[in-house]
C-alpha cells in the first residue's frame, strides 16, 4: 500500500468517527463546559451565595465565631459541617440539623456569620453537572448508564485526537503560521477552524478524553467491589474513653479553632478547607483541606475531647497510582485553581464544542459527498482489459478494421 493510500485510509477512519454519534459528544462537551462555571452562574443569579463584605476592611471570622452566631440566631440547630469555598466572594456552606429532623445546607456570611438563605437540594450546579456527568439517569444500583455512556465518549475522542494528527501533517507548524481564511467560502473557513482549534486545544483534548475514560475504568471498579484507595478505616472512640462530667454526660469537647490549630501544627502545608463536627459523642472531628499539591485533599481524625490527631490521610500516604486516579476529576472540571483556572477550561471547553460543531459540518459537507462518489464509483462497470476483450472489438480497432 502506497503512502497516499495510507493517509487516504487514516483520513476515512478519522472522518467516519464523526458520525451522528458526535451529535451526543456536541451536547456533553457544551453542558461539561456550563458545569465548570455553573458556580459562578449561580452567584450571579443568586445574591445568597456571595460574601458581601459589611465594611472594607472587614475580616473573615473564624469556624468557632461562625458556629456561634449561628447558635444566636437559632438556638435549637446542630452545626454538623463548614465548608470554604476556593473563591473568597463566596459565601460559607455550612449544613445544619434543626429539631424538625430537617437537614440542609445554608448561605452563610463568612464576615457576620448571618444565616443568608438555605441551598436547594437541585440548584443549576447540580443539574449542569448531573446532565453532564450522566444524563440525569438516577442511580440505582451502582452506577447508572448514563455515566457509562457519557465516560465512554472518551474513547472515541482520545482515538479522533490521534488519528487526527496523523491526518494533519506537519501539524505544529499551525503554532507557528496558523491560518484562518475568512473570505473563501464557509466550507474553507471551518476546515481551517477546525484544524487550527484542533491544534491548539491538543493538551485540553487529551486531558478530557483521558480523564473521561478513567470516569468509565472508576465505574467499573467501584461496580465490581474494587477499590484502589488507601484511606483507612476511623475507628469510632470507645465508650471507656469518652470523658464525663459531674452529671456524667459526655465532657465538652475542644472547639473547632483548636482542632484546626492542632492539626496545622502536626501535619506541614495543610490548609483546611472544610469540616465536620462529631455527629454523636463517640464521633471524631474531621478536618480536610488541600495542601503542596493543589489537585487532591488531605484529611485528619481528631478525638474532640483530648485533640489528638487519631489518622490522618495525607499526600505522603498515597500511592502513585493514587496520584495518578485521585488527580483526574479535578483536571476534568478545573476545579483545583479558583476562578482564572475555571475560565482556562471554560474557553478551551468552548472551543472544543465548536471543534466538534465544525467537524460535523465539515462531515456533512465533505464526507457524506464523498461517500456518495465513491459509491457510485463503485457501482460503475470497469473498463475490460486487453486480455477480456472480444475477438470482434480488438479487430475494429485495428487499422485494419477500419478499413
Amino acid at each position: 500500500m502506497s503512502k497516499k493510500s495510507r493517509s487516504k485510509i487514516w483520513f476515512l477512519v478519522h472522518s467516519w468517527l464523526a458520525l451522528p454519534i458526535w451529535f451526543f459528544v456536541l451536547i456533553v462537551c457544551v453542558t461539561g463546559t456550563l458545569a465548570v462555571v455553573s458556580q459562578e452562574i449561580v452567584w450571579l443569579a443568586n445574591p445568597d451565595i456571595r460574601a458581601s463584605k459589611p465594611t472594607g476592611d472587614a475580616q473573615p471570622l473564624s469556624y468557632d465565631q461562625i458556629v456561634k452566631a449561628i447558635k444566636q440566631a437559632e438556638p435549637q440547630t446542630l452545626v454538623n459541617s463548614i465548608r470554604t469555598p476556593d473563591e473568597t466572594h463566596f459565601a460559607l456552606t455550612v449544613g445544619v440539623n434543626y429539631p424538625d429532623g430537617r437537614s440542609v445546607e445554608v448561605y452563610v456570611n463568612p464576615y457576620t456569620g448571618v444565616i443568608q438563605g438555605v441551598s436547594p437540594q437541585f440548584n443549576f450546579q447540580a443539574f449542569t453537572r448531573a446532565l453532564h456527568g450522566w444524563w440525569l439517569v438516577p442511580f440505582t444500583n451502582g452506577y447508572s448508564w448514563g455515566w457509562y455512556l457519557v465516560s465512554l465518549l472518551g474513547l472515541p475522542m482520545l482515538a479522533s485526537l490521534v488519528t487526527g494528527l496523523v491526518v494533519y501533517k506537519k501539524f505544529w507548524k499551525g503554532f507557528l503560521k496558523p491560518t484562518l481564511r475568512l473570505r473563501h467560502g464557509a466550507r474553507i473557513f471551518w476546515g481551517d477552524f477546525h484544524r487550527l482549534s484542533g491544534i491548539w486545544s491538543i493538551w485540553f483534548i487529551a486531558v478530557i478524553s483521558i480523564t473521561g475514560t478513567w470516569f468509565l475504568i472508576e465505574a467499573i471498579l467501584s461496580d465490581n467491589q474494587i477499590t484502589l484507595s488507601s484511606e483507612p478505616i476511623v475507628p469510632v472512640i470507645a465508650r471507656e474513653n469518652v470523658p464525663t462530667s459531674a452529671d456524667g454526660s459526655p465532657a465538652p469537647m475542644i472547639g473547632v479553632d483548636e482542632a484546626i490549630r492542632i492539626a496545622t501544627q502536626q501535619i506541614s502545608g495543610f490548609e483546611v478547607g472544610f469540616v465536620m463536627l462529631p455527629s454523636n459523642a463517640y464521633s471524631h472531628l474531621f478536618i480536610g483541606g488541600r495542601g503542596w499539591y493543589p489537585l487532591m485533599y488531605q484529611t485528619a481524625n481528631l478525638n474532640p475531647y483530648s485533640g489528638s490527631v487519631d489518622t490522618t490521610h495525607l499526600l505522603s500516604h498515597r500511592s502513585a497510582l493514587e496520584f495518578v486516579t485521585e488527580s483526574m476529576r479535578p483536571l476534568h472540571t478545573g476545579d483545583f485553581g479558583g476562578i482564572w483556572i475555571k475560565l482556562i477550561w471554560f474557553f478551551f471547553g468552548l472551543l472544543l464544542s465548536m471543534m466538534v460543531l465544525s467537524g460535523l459540518l465539515i462531515w456533512t459537507k465533505r464526507t457524506a459527498l464523498a461517500t456518495a462518489a465513491a459509491l457510485k464509483r463503485s457501482n460503475k462497470p470497469a473498463r475490460p482489459t486487453l486480455a477480456q476483450r472480444p475477438v470482434a472489438a480488438l479487430h475494429r480497432d485495428t487499422p485494419e478494421g477500419n478499413l
